[in-house]
């Protein structure tokens, strides 16, 4: 999508939330080689889609509807007997669309407290008389707007389509359609996978759960600030994984935005949204002794990761950057470069990486997937970009499968595919195969464990994938997690299994938003 219309809908996003070093002893890259051919495969999130309800305007630019009136909709050749019949609850997610090349997705809410993107509904209808509701948003120019919701269709259980209009300080200014789905999986078509055994289920008190790192019979899970609930550190022992029991919990004065973590010996590395890499002692690993913040400046970290003797650390602000570490000293870091690559300045940013074989492969989010040499921590080239319009590359695990570099990427938006590439030759990057989930869902997070993918899906859950041919990831297993019902479950794209690790111990750990720690059996 190149409309210029698709920024109408980029502030109807809610800020995302994430998580995600080389070894001398790691095999050699193989031989680039020879790529075999392989079918066109569709290299966008989004998917262009000619809109066909019967309730759209002629042009998105002139609408006929108004944000107060539900009988200014023309809705004539709709079914408003199916539409009326819908159950009035349950949480949906939605793709608007201004036109066929221009959408941006938000999320609703019908029962408990009704809302739109968050906020209280100003109006609702829902009966025998159709559907219609009207949620209310201030920008930050300080401007009221409104979007009026008009279900038309229901094409299938659990899928609502319809009309909506914007107004802007009262006057209807765009209109479009919409496709919700409720974000339930109870109806999803069956894909094969085994139903994963929940072993146990702890609430984690502190803020949004969104990583962890499993060491030393211990969970340690790092937490972002909602509302006026702090953020933090919350180290859970699971020696026995069926019951997991919280030792401490942990964080600091005005800095609690914890978003990743991860654990070298006796250190814990907390990815602090303030203060860049906090090191934490854990060589009593139930009492976490804070060591001190890297690199000693005001600095957002929203990722790291370990890769041997190095720790690499992604910030997004404010210059766009990863740190690179010398972590041969595991509670002394040693800075040794900073890294980064070309890119639009204030638009792009490195949001996870993922190191391998003396590659850096940073999901450097509008810029697309960028694999960085870096054997030497001074010399950092750029060796190849994997890159779409409207990409916003987000996280990955690379490995060698059948001989060659295999990549596993999604980006976190609506719509975003899980995209296995052939990175064997950076400079030519190759996409393979892909996965698809609902349009309406996104990706967080994943791990590649041998020819096993456990995927953080948000609504869709824990997913795990047979990669032995990379080609043709077959579903094998997975775990719904989502529960609308939840206390603390929101309408917010960003809901469900966020943060995974498998730690070997024939357990996988996940964060869910709402429900806390989640410990799976391995499949």
């Amino acid at each position: 999508m190149t409309s210029s219309l698709r920024l109408l809908g980029t502030g109807l996003f809610a800020c995302a939330l994430s998580l995600s070093g080389c070894s001398d002893n790691d095999p050699p890259v193989p031989d680039a080689g020879t790529v075999e051919p392989q079918d066109a495969v569709e290299r966008t999130d989004y998917v262009d889609v000619v809109p066909t309800e019967p309730c759209m305007d002629a042009s998105y630019a002139e609408p006929r509807a108004n944000c107060s009136d539900s009988s200014s909709f023309p809705l004539a050749g709709c079914d408003l007997a199916a539409v009326g019949a819908m159950e009035p609850s349950g949480v949906y997610q939605a793709i608007f669309r201004y036109n066929a090349t221009s959408a941006f997705g938000a999320g609703f809410r019908l029962d408990t407290v009704p809302s739109f993107l968050g906020r209280p509904l100003v109006h609702q209808e829902q009966g025998p008389q159709g559907f219609f509701i009207t949620g209310e948003l201030t920008t930050s120019a300080k401007k009221v707007q409104r979007y009026a919701l008009a279900g038309c269709r229901v094409p299938e259980p659990g899928h609502l389509t319809g009309c909506f209009v914007r107004c802007t300080d009262g006057v209807p200014d765009y209109s479009g359609t919409f496709h919700a789905q409720r974000m339930n999986l109870d109806r999803e078509k069956p894909t094969g996978a085994k139903a994963m055994r929940l072993v146990s289920e702890t609430p984690v008190a502190v803020g949004d759960s969104v990583d962890i790192y499993v060491t030393k019979g211990h969970a340690y899970v790092v937490s972002l600030p909602r509302g006026k609930e702090p953020g933090g550190l919350s180290v859970f022992n699971v020696s026995d994984p069926a019951h997991p029991a919280l030792v401490t919990s942990v964080s600091l004065p005005n800095d609690n935005y914890w978003n990743g973590v991860w654990a070298k010996g006796d250190a814990l590395y907390v990815a602090s949204a303030n203060s860049g890499v906090i090191v934490y002692d854990i060589t009593d690993p139930a009492k976490p002794q804070y060591v001190r913040a890297l690199p000693g400046e005001a600095l957002n970290v929203h990722t790291v990761f370990v890769d041997g003797d190095r720790l690499y650390a992604m910030s997004p602000s404010p210059n766009g950057e990863t740190l690179l570490f010398n972590v041969a000293s595991p509670l002394e870091p040693q800075l040794l470069s900073r890294i980064s690559v070309p890119r639009e300045a204030g638009v792009s940013y490195p949001h996870d990486a993922f190191a391998y074989q003396d590659r850096l492969y940073i999901n450097h989010t509008n810029t697309g997937y960028v694999v960085v040499d870096v054997k030497r921590p001074d010399v950092t080239p750029v060796l190849g970009i994997y890159a779409f319009d409207g990409q916003y590359s987000h996280a990955n695990a690379v490995g060698t499968l059948n001989g060659r570099t295999i990549a596993f990427e999604g980006g976190e938006r609506f719509g975003a595919h899980l995209r296995v590439l052939d990175v064997t030759d950076p400079a030519n990057i190759q996409l393979i195969g892909q996965v698809k989930k609902r349009p309406q869902t996104s990706i967080h997070n994943m791990v590649l464990n041998g020819t096993k993918l456990y995927v953080a899906w948000y609504h869709e859950g824990v997913r795990v994938f047979d990669v032995a041919d990379p080609k043709q990831p077959k579903e094998i297993a997975a775990f719904d997690s989502f529960q609308e019902a939840h206390p603390r479950s929101t309408s917010s794209l960003y809901q469900g299994a966020i943060g995974i690790r498998v730690p070997g111990d024939g357990y996988v750990y996940a964060v869910d938003l709402s429900r806390g720690l989640l410990v799976l059996a391995e499949p």
